[in-house]
C-alpha cells in the first residue's frame, strides 16, 4: 500500500500520556506516545502485559481521556467532543473485538450481532455477517452453546455490525488455542482485505506481530521500537 503525506489519518495520538493515581499510587500507563493510524492500515501494538496496549487501543478509541496530549479523529479533537458524540464515534466509526468474546449471555448469536447494528443504526443484515464468519447455521444458539472460537468469530461479527472505519483488537486470541487462535486471525485478516477497514491489533506475541504491516512496540507506557513497510 502506497503511503504519501497526504492521507488523511483516521485516528491520532500526539504526545499522549495517560497517569492514574497520585503520590506513591501514580502509575503512567502511557507516556508522550505519537501514533497515525490511517485508512485500510494494519497495525499491530507489541508489548507484555502492563506495557500500556490497552491502555492505548482505549485511548484510540475514546474510551480514555489522555492526561496529556491530543488524540484525533478524523482531524478534530476527539476531547472536543461532548460524552454523546464520542459515543457515537465509536457506535459507528470505531468497533472492538475483545480477548474474551463479551457476548451479551441471554441474547442469541443473531441477537447480539442485530443489538450492534441497531445501535450503530447500520443497515448491515446481521445473518449475512454470521455467514460470512462461517456461523449461519448457529444464529439461534447462546453463547453458552458456543466454543470459544465460535463465540469469538459472533464478537467479530458484532464489531462489522457496527460498519466500522477502525477496528481494535484488544488480545483476541488470548482465550484461545494456537490452532482457533490462528483461524480467528485469519478470518480478521480476510475481512479486513474485503471490507477495507484499518485494523489495529494488541498483542504480546511476536509471531502475531509479525502478520501486520506495521509495528509500534511498547514497554512501561514508553515506544521503544516502531517498524514501518518498506
Amino acid at each position: 500500500m502506497t503511503r504519501t503525506a497526504t492521507v488523511e489519518a483516521l485516528s491520532a495520538c500526539e504526545q499522549v500520556s495517560v497517569v492514574y493515581g497520585e503520590g506513591p499510587a501514580r502509575v503512567v500507563a502511557l507516556e508522550h506516545v505519537d501514533l497515525e493510524i490511517r485508512p485500510v492500515d494494519s497495525l499491530a501494538l507489541l508489548g507484555r502485559s502492563g506495557s500500556g496496549k490497552t491502555t492505548l487501543l482505549h485511548v484510540l478509541g475514546g474510551l480514555v481521556e489522555p492526561t496529556e496530549g491530543l488524540v484525533r479523529w478524523r482531524d478534530r479533537p476527539l476531547a472536543s467532543l461532548d460524552q454523546a458524540a464520542r459515543a457515537g464515534v465509536r457506535a459507528r466509526g470505531i468497533a472492538y473485538v475483545f480477548q474474551g468474546a463479551n457476548l451479551l449471555p441471554h441474547f442469541t448469536a443473531f441477537e447480539n450481532v442485530a443489538f450492534a447494528a441497531e445501535l450503530a443504526h447500520a443497515g448491515v443484515a446481521p445473518e449475512m455477517l454470521l455467514e460470512l464468519v462461517g456461523l449461519g447455521a448457529k444464529l439461534d444458539h447462546l453463547p453458552a452453546e458456543l466454543s470459544g472460537g465460535e463465540a469469538q468469530r459472533v464478537a467479530v461479527a458484532r464489531a462489522l455490525a457496527q460498519e466500522p472505519e477502525l477496528l481494535l483488537c484488544d488480545e483476541p486470541t488470548g482465550h484461545l488455542d494456537s490452532d482457533t487462535g490462528e483461524r480467528v486471525l485469519d478470518l480478521i485478516g480476510a475481512l479486513q482485505a474485503e471490507f477495507g477497514f484499518a485494523l489495529v491489533v494488541a498483542t504480546h506475541a511476536a509471531d502475531v506481530a509479525a502478520r501486520y504491516e506495521r509495528e509500534l512496540e511498547l514497554e512501561d507506557g514508553v515506544v521503544v521500537r516502531t517498524e514501518e513497510p518498506q
